[in-house]
């Protein structure tokens, strides 16, 4: 990578360490990284990732609050002794996306970035995950029809794979080797699927919904298979987060449930108007950005909570997240940036995704 192109990804990462949380998200997303290099009165002062974001706003950060007071004090920087092949093992073990090197007195020399040594995106590794995971399949897809109408939706192309292997890809690669599908709608279609793949080298095991039960009464159905928290994934939303630091979080916290939540920007292309009781104007924005944190349509659930889920009915996980918080149990959220969750649940947002998407590659 010569010097020029290097400048350039470097401008493209950096951010102001006085700028706000929010900002630093959208940067990330416009950019397509989870890192930059954060810069105090024109000097390097260090890193900020996604997991510091995260972390803040699990402690109850305002997303006005600078980047400077979200960042870690000790961060994995190299010096100026090391050398490339250092740095390049460096890099690919810790799967980071860029390494900066910085002089005794705290000077950034250079920064060298994953894409010169690998020809792949790092993919997320962290701590194994050793747990089971549920998938909820059974839907119908009618919202993705006419194509729904031939394939189930678990079985839509993201890519080159359904978006099913997809979601399953992102959990093997930390460990996990044991899948439950809820499967209804073209079951048989799944199923088939799955024995087509060879050495696959995880399980995937079937429970098949008598009727539509909802987005979780078919969970009643394995009550008795599941004995340690487990994730819930829609077969139709992708997140590209590491899934270990979710549960991580989960465990720390101590949740019964914990939402895996998107921070979601919305541009109203208004005037805003903030009035008294009476009807008298406060103050207004003009078109304002409104940030909000939405249900991605995954979760970790500890099983203790499936004895809520009734039999033999519709019952949606939003119900068991009601219950449960009614009855004093604690409910987390883990919030990812917008740009790391993919929702193919309907036609506009398939359509907008499909023709990017490289499977190779992060969302």
């Amino acid at each position: 990578m010569n010097s020029e192109r290097r400048n350039e990804l470097i401008e493209q990462c950096r951010i102001d360490s006085l700028a706000s949380l929010q900002s630093a998200i959208e940067k990330m997303d416009q950019i397509g990284r989870k890192l930059l290099i954060v810069f105090k009165n024109k000097k390097y002062l260090g890193l900020l990732s996604i997991g510091d974001i995260q972390r803040a706003l699990i402690k109850e950060f305002d997303l006005t609050t600078s980047v400077e007071k979200a960042m870690r004090p000790q961060q994995k920087v190299s010096d100026e002794t090391a050398t490339v092949d250092d740095i390049k093992k460096r890099i690919f073990e810790l799967r980071a996306e860029f390494m900066p090197v910085v002089s005794v007195s705290g000077e950034l020399t250079t920064v060298y970035f994953w894409e010169e040594f690998f020809s792949k995106s790092p993919r997320l590794k962290s701590h194994s995950l050793n747990c089971p995971v549920v998938i909820m399949a059974g839907g119908k897809g009618s919202r993705l029809k006419p194509i729904t109408n031939v394939i189930p939706k678990p079985l839509v192309p993201l890519g080159k794979r359904p978006i099913v292997e997809e979601i399953i890809d992102r959990f093997y690669t930390l460990g996990v080797t044991r899948f439950h599908l809820s499967v209804n709608y073209k079951a048989e279609m799944i199923k088939q699927y799955f024995e087509s793949i060879e050495d696959r080298g995880y399980e995937v095991s079937y429970f098949q919904e008598p009727k539509p039960l909802g987005t979780a009464g078919s969970l009643s159905l394995i009550k008795d298979q599941l004995n340690e928290a487990f994730f819930v994934s829609n077969c139709d939303i992708l997140v590209e987060e590491d899934y270990s630091e979710v549960k991580k979080h989960h465990d720390d916290s101590k949740n019964d449930l914990t939402i895996v939540a998107v921070m979601k920007n919305y541009d109203i292309p208004y005037g805003t108007l903030n009035v008294t009781d009476n009807c008298e104007l406060i103050d207004m924005k003009e078109k304002p950005r409104m940030s909000f944190l939405i249900n991605s349509g995954m979760y970790i659930v500890e099983p203790h909570l499936l004895k809520l889920v009734p039999d033999d009915r519709i019952y949606h996980i939003t119900e068991l997240i009601a219950e449960a918080k009614s009855r004093g149990h604690r409910i987390g959220v883990f919030p990812v940036s917008e740009r790391s969750w993919i929702d193919i649940g309907q036609w506009s947002e398939y359509l907008k995704t499909v023709g990017v998407y490289d499977s190779s590659q992060q969302v």
